[in-house]
Order: C-alpha cells, then sequence, then structure tokens
C-alpha cells in the first residue's frame, strides 16, 4: 500500500465539501438536497463509482463549478467518494441535508481553505483515508479572541 496526499482545489470564494457515499444515485440526490435547501447556491457535484462502469458521474448548475468536481474526483481516483463545489452559499447551509442523503456514508471536510485528501492505494484502487484541512493552531483563544469570535458570529447574522 502506498499514501499520497492530493490536493483538492477550492473555488476562489468557495468551498469545498468531500464525502464517502455508496450508489449511483448520489449525484442526483445531492443535486437536489442543495437546490431544494438553498436555490441560489451555484455548485458543481462529482462522484466516483466503485463498481460496474467506474465512472465519475457529474452534475450540477454551474459549468464551472461541474468541471471543477469532476477535477477533484478524478485527481482522487477512489471509489465511492464525491465532491461538492460551491459558491454563494456555505456548507453550514446544506450540511446537514446532505448527510441527510440515504446513500451518504461520512462527510471528510467542508472548508474554504487549502485541503488536502490523504489516500491509500493498493492493488485493488483507491481510498480516501481523511484530509489535512487548513493550517495547524497558532495558540489558545484568549478572552479578547473569544469576544471577537462571539461579536462575528453576530455581526454575519449566526447568532443573535
Amino acid at each position: 500500500m502506498e499514501l499520497k496526499l492530493v490536493p483538492l482545489e477550492v473555488p476562489e470564494g468557495g468551498n469545498l465539501i468531500l464525502g464517502q457515499t455508496h450508489f449511483i444515485k448520489t449525484v442526483e440526490d445531492v443535486y437536489e438536497a442543495i437546490v431544494n435547501t438553498v436555490p441560489q447556491m451555484k455548485f458543481g457535484v462529482a462522484f466516483n463509482e466503485a463498481s460496474g462502469p467506474c465512472l465519475t458521474r457529474v452534475d450540477g448548475n454551474d459549468d464551472t463549478l461541474k468541471a471543477l468536481a469532476q477535477k477533484n474526483a478524478s485527481a482522487l481516483a477512489a471509489g465511492h467518494v464525491f465532491v461538492v463545489v460551491m459558491k454563494e452559499g456555505y456548507p453550514i447551509n446544506v450540511l446537514g441535508r446532505i448527510k441527510d442523503v440515504p446513500e451518504v456514508c461520512s462527510i471528510f471536510c467542508a472548508t474554504a481553505n487549502p485541503v488536502q485528501a490523504i489516500v491509500a492505494e493498493s492493488e485493488q484502487g483507491r481510498g480516501v483515508l481523511g484530509v489535512i484541512d487548513g493550517f495547524p493552531p497558532k495558540g489558545v483563544e484568549t478572552a479578547e479572541d473569544a469576544d471577537k469570535r462571539r461579536a462575528f458570529l453576530r455581526m454575519i447574522g449566526y447568532k443573535r
């Protein structure tokens, strides 16, 4: 077995979700979960089949983001994973609905940070083990930092 780091491309000003799933209808069901939750969100979703024709299935409502989702899924080259890239919305808006899609098994990350997937490769194929999401901590939050965090959450409307 060989371990590889696969950098994933996050769209400028956007976000990425990486998850594991198990069925060909994932690409359609994730599409519906997103448009039924945040209709104005622009996104692309790609899913790698792990049996049959073993194709990367792609859908979305923005051609550039569809191409980026496909590029990321193809770079991973691991079966039963999906990638969503999005703009004009945030993972927090759709993550619960995506997790509720019956064939979705788990989510590795939802991020706007630089992200690398840790991929294991064997004679059979490839699998995602986890991710490196963003950068390491620079210290521990102080009382002043906590006040800034609370103020920011209220400023953007996530807390009252």
